[in-house]
């Protein structure tokens, strides 16, 4: 009889290799946070769940795809956890929404250092999210909770625009608009969008990698004050 996927064979063979993908994930993960990204290689992998490394070689073809999954599964959950953070104020606007999902993406950022490394830092060159890569997709789904809330603001019309961008380089954030579902969004707003981005993305991080411990025994007044800043440039009525 042929092992289709509607037969109880092919439905058991499905559910191995879902359990086998999840262990392998779970693993990898373990792997990141005790050792650092260096140590979740397919041999490391394959050791842990008993198997040998042509044996994981059924689910991963080498390196990059077992990493490319791990960066994938952890963009997926960081992009759940922003969701998650939106949804606990449904009717408090882009800018209180806003507001809670940074808050969100900080907190996810110190509890996982490690993951949080591993996605924004690109410790290792296989953990890239390049167009074609298989981390693409699932890195655009974790920025487009920001990005529509950023795109929520600027249908208000108060995005503070700044003048005389040159347009020869405004053009690379061509492919940030493509994402945006068909808004017709100005690359002049993309371009404040992506700076409130870096302001963000700035503050969390040196947070998360030790770098304010010189200064600030408490960084979370300066987080507090970047997303005022942020929202500010957004043109958040409350902000």
């Amino acid at each position: 009889m042929t092992d289709t996927p509607g037969t109880t064979a092919g439905r058991r063979r499905h559910r191995v290799r879902e359990e086998a993908l999840a262990d392998a994930m779970r693993i990898a993960r373990w792997l990141l946070v005790e050792e650092g990204p260096g140590a979740v290689t397919v041999r490391a992998v394959a050791r842990e769940m008993g198997l040998t490394a042509p044996g994981l070689y059924r689910y991963y073809a080498g390196h990059r795809e077992l990493v490319q999954a791990l960066v994938s599964h952890l963009y997926e959950e960081l992009a759940a956890a922003l969701a998650a953070a939106r949804e606990r104020l449904p009717d408090g606007g882009p800018g209180p929404r806003l507001r809670e999902v940074c808050r969100e993406l900080r907190r996810w950022a110190l509890a996982h250092p490690q993951e949080f490394a591993l996605l924004f830092a690109k410790p290792v060159a296989d953990a890239d999210t390049a167009p074609g890569s298989a981390a693409h997709d699932p890195s655009w789904r974790f920025g487009a909770v920001l990005l529509g809330l950023m795109v929520e603001l600027w249908r208000s019309g108060t995005v503070r625009v700044p003048a005389g961008l040159d347009p020869a380089w405004t053009v690379q954030l061509e492919e940030v608009r493509e994402h945006l579902s068909g808004e017709p969004v100005p690359l002049e707003v993309i371009y404040v969008f992506v700076s409130c981005w870096a302001r963000l993305y700035g503050t969390v991080a040196v947070e998360v990698f030790g770098h304010l411990d010189f200064a600030l025994t408490d960084p979370e007044p300066l987080f507090e004050h970047t997303v005022g800043e942020v929202l500010t440039l957004l043109g958040d009525p409350a902000a």
